[in-house]
């Protein structure tokens, strides 16, 4: 299948998607020079959509720097945008990951679903809950997470762009924060970006764990018998 992904960044969630045998485009992304407002996806072209808009204006630490240091201090939201996005292309399902106060896009042809998980709940050793919202405009099976029986042995903190504190007061390195989204750390080695913009990248993304319950849901929930999502 035919998927769109939006707002990529390093493609955590798009190698989810692979792994699952879908096709993944890659649609405009800041971290790549694209602005996804002025991209308008073609209609009746992809069979899915995949994507998690920035979503600062609806965490609790950008409340926070929104307070501290203004709204030009964090991205604008981008749900809108990732909405009519879907719109525009009327796939026959998507996606949309974002943090657990976000609300659900405009999607009026779809049915949609709406799904609170954490990575650990996964097989991640992270903690990092997220909104998981799959829309579904034509009959499809039921769209279920699947969780592991038995949390991982250790819990990590949540990755964020500054490097979480881990135990001790350390801050955790580009290659502690990628493991904890679940990734080789030697991805990065010929990485061209920054410290600080490699740091950014790799806290946006979807934790791997996460990222592959996601895509085994969608791929569940569309070869199930056909019903109401």
């Amino acid at each position: 299948m035919l998927v769109l992904s939006l707002f990529p960044g390093i493609g955590l969630l798009d190698m989810a998607f692979e792994e699952e045998g879908f096709c993944v485009v890659r649609g405009p992304d800041l971290l790549w020079g694209g602005d996804v407002c002025a991209f308008h996806p073609p209609a009746d072209r992809f069979d899915g959509i995949v994507g998690g808009p920035p979503c600062q204006s609806w965490s609790g630490l950008g409340a926070v720097n929104c307070a501290r240091w203004g709204a030009a201090s964090i991205m604008p939201d981008r749900i809108p945008e990732f909405a009519r996005c879907v719109n525009e292309a009327q796939p026959a399902w998507f996606v949309m990951e974002n943090v657990a106060a976000a609300p659900l896009p405009e999607t009026p042809d779809y049915r949609l679903t709406s799904r609170l998980i954490c990575n650990r709940h996964c097989g991640g050793e992270q903690r990092r809950e997220r909104r998981i919202t799959f829309g579904a405009r034509v009959p499809v099976g039921k769209f279920a997470l699947e969780t592991v029986a038995l949390l991982a042995a250790v819990e990590r903190p949540t990755v964020i762009s500054t490097g979480q504190a881990g135990k001790g007061g350390h801050r955790a390195s580009v290659a502690e924060m990628a493991r904890d989204q679940g990734i080789d750390p030697a991805r990065f080695d010929e990485s061209p970006f920054t410290v600080t913009e490699l740091r950014r990248a790799i806290a946006n993304g979807v934790p791997l764990p996460m990222g592959r319950a996601i895509a085994k849901a969608v791929k569940r929930a569309l070869l199930q018998p056909k019903k109401a999502a």
